[in-house]
Formats: structure tokens, C-alpha cells, sequence
């Protein structure tokens, strides 16, 4: 028998739930659940009005029906690339469990409530920071970033810090989201949930 922990895991069309964010959720709570640090972490992939792409990672903060929820500062290169293209890729990797989740779809503010609530919830110095940084902007030396995050700590001293007009949530809606499970010789079980017209989801296994 085999050592390589991918022999005794496989994924069948009878495992997945109809709904592909329940079988997200049961997934990213499986991760959880296994250790995983940081089961939230994501790849978010964007494109300029030419195509040319950048990638990086961020932190998923919420999903519903609705979709995937993570937020940025609105004149960075991800946000300044969705506002020309607002479609993008998220993947996630659980290394752990062999496992992926990737999904594309169109990506759209969130409301401005539900970024101020998601702001609360975050650490004092976190949103200080996001008050100091001008993302993605060429700055000269590190001391020019201190002196903006001690700026607006002195401006702010209390726990009332407001969200910045230039920082938010976006959403992705996915059209195709596929779930991947590693197996032995590369032969891996990949099933991808594509919706349709009427809102429901077709699902189709994928060679890999």
C-alpha cells in the first residue's frame, strides 16, 4: 500500500453538496479544522484594460450566495485594475489536504455599510494603518510610511477611527467555480459548478 497520503483521498460527484458555497464552506471548515494557518488566504488574480495581469494574496473576510468578500485599498494597482476590468480569479490552496478551490467571476464594490462594519472589527492599528498607506504608490524610505502611520495615530488617539472614503470591500459573483482534489500520477478529481441563466448551478467533472 502506498505512503502517499493522496492514495486514501479521492472526491465523487456523490460528495459534493448542489449548492457550491456550502461545499466551500464544509471545505474551508475541513481546513480549518486540519490546522491549516491561514485557510483563509487567497490569490487574487486582476487585469488592466490590456490584459496584462498581476496576482496577489489577501485574505478571504466573507462569502455568501452572493459571493467572495475581501477588501483593499480602492486606489491600489488590484483596484485600479477592476475599475478598468472587473472581472478577476481567486484561488485557494490547502497544500495539507491536496486540496484547491478556484472560482472567476465579476467583481463589484461592496456597500459602504458593510465595509464600515468589517472596519470596526479590525484592530486599532490596523485601521491606522490603512489611513497611513497610500497602496501600491512609490514612496521614498520606510521613515516616510512611519511618519504617516504616526500622523494618524495622533490625529485619531481614541478607538473611534472612521474608514477611510478610499478603502473597501469588493465582491466577487462567480460564474464558474471548481473544486480540485489531488490523487495518484496526476490523475486528480476536478469538478467545476458553472451557473446558469436561471441562477441554478450545472456541475462537470473535468479531466486533469
Amino acid at each position: 500500500m502506498s505512503d502517499d497520503p493522496r492514495a486514501g483521498r479521492s472526491l465523487s460527484r456523490r460528495d459534493l453538496d448542489p449548492d457550491p458555497f456550502a461545499q466551500f464552506r464544509a471545505w474551508l471548515q475541513e481546513a480549518e479544522d486540519a490546522g491549516i494557518p491561514m485557510p483563509n488566504a487567497m490569490g487574487v488574480a486582476t487585469a488592466d484594460a490590456r490584459g496584462r495581469p498581476s496576482v496577489r494574496h489577501v485574505l478571504l473576510r466573507g462569502f455568501d450566495e452572493r459571493g467572495f468578500v475581501f477588501f483593499s485599498n480602492y486606489a491600489s494597482r488590484k483596484a485600479r485594475q477592476l475599475a478598468e476590468n472587473p472581472y478577476a480569479a481567486l484561488v485557494f490552496l490547502w497544500k495539507a489536504l491536496d486540496r484547491q478551490v478556484n472560482t472567476t467571476g465579476t467583481v463589484e464594490r461592496i456597500a459602504r455599510d458593510e465595509s464600515e462594519a468589517y472596519f470596526r472589527t479590525r484592530p486599532r492599528e490596523a485601521r491606522i494603518g490603512a489611513w497611513a498607506s497610500r497602496q501600491s504608490e512609490v514612496i521614498a524610505h520606510r521613515e516616510a510610511l512611519d511618519a504617516r502611520y504616526a500622523e494618524f495615530d495622533a490625529k485619531y488617539p481614541g478607538d473611534d477611527v472612521p474608514l477611510p472614503a478610499y478603502w473597501g470591500g469588493f465582491r466577487l459573483s462567480p460564474d464558474a467555480i471548481e473544486f480540485w482534489q489531488a490523487r495518484l500520477h496526476r490523475l486528480h478529481d476536478r469538478f467545476r459548478y458553472s451557473r446558469q441563466p436561471d441562477g441554478n448551478w450545472l456541475i462537470e467533472r473535468l479531466s486533469p
